[in-house]
């Protein structure tokens, strides 16, 4: 909701099927996360993502994909090989 634009507590609450204050627990730990930061309006507090945090998880999680495609690709090399006896019978590829 907040990709959209900056909203309000209430404005979020009205939008989800929980509470305000479980809204307000659910922003506290995104704000933590530096994921969403907020600024103050009057007496409201209005939130909107934080670029900055959302572009550091956008690249912890491009880091973890590339782990993976790599432990793949290494491990398809394995089997190619025949490297891939040290694999319980069940988990080895058919041939």
């Amino acid at each position: 909701m907040l990709g959209d634009h900056p909203q309000a507590v209430n404005q979020l609450a009205a939008g989800l099927p929980v509470s305000r204050p479980a809204v307000s627990q659910h922003l506290r730990v995104l704000k933590d996360a530096r994921l969403v930061r907020d600024r103050r309006e009057g007496t409201r507090r209005i939130y909107e993502l934080n670029p900055e945090g959302v572009a550091m998880l956008r690249d912890h999680f491009a880091q973890l994909w590339d782990q993976a495609l790599s432990a793949f690709k290494s491990s398809l090399k394995r089997t190619s090989k025949g490297e891939d006896q040290w694999l319980p019978k069940q988990h080895r590829p058919r041939q």
